[in-house]
């Protein structure tokens, strides 16, 4: 199924030149990988704030797209200037675990109706990274396919929230928003233990 995620060679192309920049300071792939977490773990913070300054919304996709550079950006500079380290791997799975978490859950101290939806959703995040690890396990290579991974979960919730910010009464929306999108992770989860066990 189509993904978001499949956009990633055109990202590493264009963001090739900053990575062997950053390289080239010294900056290592786990320093980025941490960045993007205590990032993700502050602007989620920072979110909570919306219900009184809307404009804190305009946050979320703003991070949300830096993170996604982020995350494209350690692992071009783990792989290619041999930086890999068994480190950096529980590193990059735990971030994208923790990211999830403080990003997504403050949506449902925003909005009472959409809280149940959006604790599901969150939910769904971190199983479809387990998923995605274990997968890994039964196949020697770890699954990144939608329709709800993690470049998806980001573009809908940047897009969401940026809709929310223009058309508050958007906020209504997110009961359903979340609920689809929350059973769209457990599509997720499916096709990439069945492609492993296929495999």
């Amino acid at each position: 199924m189509p993904s978001i995620y499949d956009l990633k060679p055109h990202f590493q192309r264009v963001l090739r030149p900053l990575s062997q920049t950053l390289a080239g300071f010294g900056i290592t792939p786990n320093a980025i990988t941490l960045l993007a977490m205590l990032g993700s773990c502050g602007v989620g913070t920072l979110v909570l704030r919306a219900t009184q300054q809307p404009a804190w919304f305009l946050l979320v996709p703003a991070w949300l797209l830096l993170r996604m550079a982020l995350n494209v950006i350690d692992g071009m500079i783990a792989r290619e200037f041999q930086m890999t380290t068994p480190l950096g791997a529980v590193l990059n799975e735990l971030g994208d675990v923790v990211s999830d978490l403080m990003l997504y859950l403050p949506f449902a101290f925003l909005s009472p109706p959409a809280q149940w939806p959006v604790v599901a959703f969150t939910m769904g995040a971190i199983l479809t990274e387990f998923c995605g690890v274990l997968a890994g396990m039964l196949a020697g290579s770890r699954r990144y396919e939608g329709p709800m991974g993690k470049s998806d979960r980001a573009f809908l919730v940047g897009l969401l929230a940026l809709l929310t910010f223009a058309v508050p009464p958007a906020m209504a929306l997110w009961p359903w928003v979340f609920g689809i999108a929350a059973l769209l992770t457990a599509v997720t989860c499916w096709q990439r233990l069945a492609k492993a066990l296929k495999a």
